[in-house]
């Protein structure tokens, strides 16, 4: 029996060194394992797009500050299952820069000929093994080449549980 019971701690001991229990890790996964948080901000437009702010960490737990159209102002706590987390995070993780920061924004050469009065994303991962990392996405910069991008960053916050915090989203936005 004391045998029986070493090899089993033995055995757990070994898969908790291993991402899912020794399966392979997703990019979201191995970012939860490390504690990495992520903080999403959208930014004003011309009109009424939802200005709001939104923090989501491995643990399940998350924050949203809803700023301007949102239909909840002022902040809120909430909870997202490790699956949302890891949507959430794998959605973003292709555009996540190696290393600093990558700003996609009108005047750059990120950035050709931008439409006005659009939207932006504001991206920060924040782990501290490995520090932060900072994407500014402005929605306009991708009229032409870059949807896949456009598409990804604009559609990650529909992954997390704060459409009613949110509403109602701006047409086209």
């Amino acid at each position: 029996m004391i045998r029986l019971m070493t090899m089993a701690g033995a055995a757990l001991a070994l898969a908790a060194c291993t991402p899912n229990g020794g399966g392979t890790a997703s990019a979201g996964s191995e970012a939860a394992m490390a504690g990495e948080t992520i903080r999403y901000e959208t930014g004003r437009c011309f009109g009424t797009c939802p200005v709001y702010s939104v923090t989501v960490r491995p643990d399940g737990t998350g924050s949203f500050e809803g700023k301007q159209f949102t239909a909840v102002t002022g902040s809120r706590d909430f909870t997202l299952t490790p699956a949302q987390y890891r949507a959430f995070a794998d959605r973003l993780a292709p555009y996540r820069p190696a290393q600093g920061e990558q700003r996609y924004e009108p005047g750059s050469a990120l950035c050709p000929n931008p439409a006005t009065d659009m939207p932006s994303a504001d991206v920060t991962w924040s782990d501290g093994a490995e520090g932060t990392h900072h994407l500014y996405y402005y929605y306009g910069c991708a009229m032409g080449e870059g949807q896949d991008m456009r598409t990804a960053v604009r559609t990650a916050p529909e992954l997390l549980p704060i459409g009613a915090f949110i509403g109602e989203r701006a047409a086209g936005r």
